[in-house]
């Protein structure tokens, strides 16, 4: 027997864009995702092409049964992206679409209102409105995976910038002398060496010095050293692998650095981590949290909690939601006078 006992309210159809998939849902007012589809993304072909992927996942979504009126559509797509016209820029993970009217395109199609950000905007506001930042004034929320993602909610709502395009903590530069470039095109990004194919990439190169203490590696990813991903990384470490270790303790190095930086230019409330990477390393957060006064002169940062994120990877459905429900949410309890 189904727990929704009001199918008549209103719900805002999420879309949650990748490099490899395309995902879909429908949420309610309290966050709630009442159902939710994926699909397969092809960002490589034509622009055409991955628009017919993302229009698969909106109609396999709208075709749910018995879930109320859809008000509204929310979109969020790897950046660098333009949300105050909805266009997609120029992104390295979806190379399909470069200056995409993206939002233009999905409300033709479907006659709904329509809101584009950032995938880490978006399900930083999830996280700071229903998740682990809620009850907080100011949210740093940060999503690991393959790439690095920011998103700074302030007073429940996203900080934009002059242009839209702020909180792009992940390309703030930690070494300008790394010899590896960031797919921004800048040297020492953060994202270039504490993502998942940044972890993926150093641990190869230490396996292919030593095999024999790498070992649960190799047997992790069946002898291939292409096989060792970010995912194989973090399991060798769990089994007491030392060089997996030794990559991972790098890697939460550079976070913690990083994080000390953050808090001295914002000091927020409340740290949020989540992404494919970050919500598998929580057992470090506690570590890191410790350190953060070597790294800051702020001697009281180490009181800022750092939290894992509730919605995991339904975290772009419910973040594109967000977008919409929270401009309600604030709207419903601003009196007429002050609006």
């Amino acid at each position: 027997m189904s727990e929704r006992k009001d199918v008549s309210e209103k719900l805002v159809l999420g879309v949650d864009i990748g490099g490899t998939k395309v995902a879909a849902g429908l949420v309610n007012a309290a966050g709630e995702i009442v159902s939710k589809t994926r699909v397969s993304m092809n960002a490589t072909g034509a622009a055409s092409q991955a628009m017919d992927c993302v229009h698969d996942a909106i109609e396999k979504a709208m075709a749910a049964p018995n879930h109320g009126t859809i008000a509204a559509i929310g979109v969020s797509s790897p950046g660098p992206l333009d949300p105050h016209s909805g266009t997609v820029l120029h992104t390295p993970n979806l190379p399909c679409w470069i200056d995409f009217p993206l939002r233009r395109e999905i409300e033709q199609r479907y006659g709904l209102s329509v809101r584009l950000d950032n995938d880490a905007n978006a399900a930083g506001l999830a996280e700071a409105t229903w998740g682990a930042g809620a009850g907080h004034n100011s949210v740093f929320y940060v999503t690991i995976g393959t790439g690095v993602g920011t998103a700074i909610i302030l007073d429940g709502r996203v900080l934009y910038g002059r242009t839209g395009t702020a909180a792009e903590g992940g390309h703030m530069t930690i070494d300008f002398r790394a010899p590896v470039r960031c797919g921004c095109g800048k040297h020492g990004c953060l994202e270039s060496m504490a993502s998942g194919p940044a972890m993926a990439l150093r641990a190869r190169e230490m396996v292919s010095g030593d095999g024999a203490s790498g070992a649960a590696m190799l047997a992790l990813s069946d002898g291939e050293l292409a096989g060792i991903t970010a995912e194989v990384v973090v399991n060798a470490a769990r089994d007491r692998d030392p060089l997996a270790h030794k990559v991972l303790r790098e890697t939460v190095d550079l976070l913690t650095i990083w994080l000390g930086n953050v808090v001295d230019l914002l000091e927020p409330d409340v740290i949020v981590i989540g992404g494919g990477v970050g919500s598998r390393i929580p057992e470090w957060f506690e570590g890191i949290r410790k350190n953060l006064p070597k790294w800051s002169i702020n001697t009281r940062a180490d009181e800022i909690p750092i939290l894992p994120a509730k919605y995991g990877a339904d975290a772009g459905i419910a973040g594109s939601a967000a977008l919409w429900l929270c401009e309600e949410k604030k709207a419903a309890a601003t009196p007429e006078l002050d609006r």
